[in-house]
């Protein structure tokens, strides 16, 4: 597997979760307005807690050390938004043509994006990561 391939796909995935974990403070409403009504406790929570845990994916993706993990938690991410994304595709079923497409094509690439996570994750080697912090790798040792 090309490892400096999957590695590059890591950052630029870090760098797009991470832009969108931003907007969530940004331009709240946006994902506000997606997040089913029915969760409790608000729209609001759903939208910063899910704005912290892109934020905090991304911080793992690009780092080389905590790129596995990261990717790992991405698919989880990944799959724990699926809803908001067919709430959106449903909710948007009235308005025109040009965002309908937008929201349903939102559908299908969560798909890929859960594919990438995996073989960014298949590809991280992390047998020479410490540990925990303050662990000293042993690669290269005599």
């Amino acid at each position: 597997m090309n490892t400096q391939f999957w590695n590059r796909v890591a950052v630029v995935m870090g760098l797009f979760v991470g832009f969108a974990g931003v907007m969530h403070f940004a331009s709240p409403e946006f994902f506000n307005d997606i997040v089913p009504p029915w969760l409790p406790p608000s729209e609001a929570f759903w939208t910063y807690i899910s704005g912290v845990a892109e934020i905090l994916i991304a911080v793992l993706l690009l780092r080389q050390s905590s790129r596995r993990a990261g990717a790992i938690a991405a698919i989880w991410l990944y799959i724990a938004v699926y809803p908001a994304n067919l709430y959106m595709a449903w909710d948007w079923r009235d308005k025109p043509f040009s965002d309908q497409v937008v929201s349903y094509g939102r559908l299908p690439f969560q798909f890929l994006f859960i594919w990438l996570a995996w073989k960014i994750a298949q590809a991280t080697d992390d047998s020479d990561t410490p540990a925990a912090p303050g662990d000293v790798s042993t690669k290269g040792s005599l």
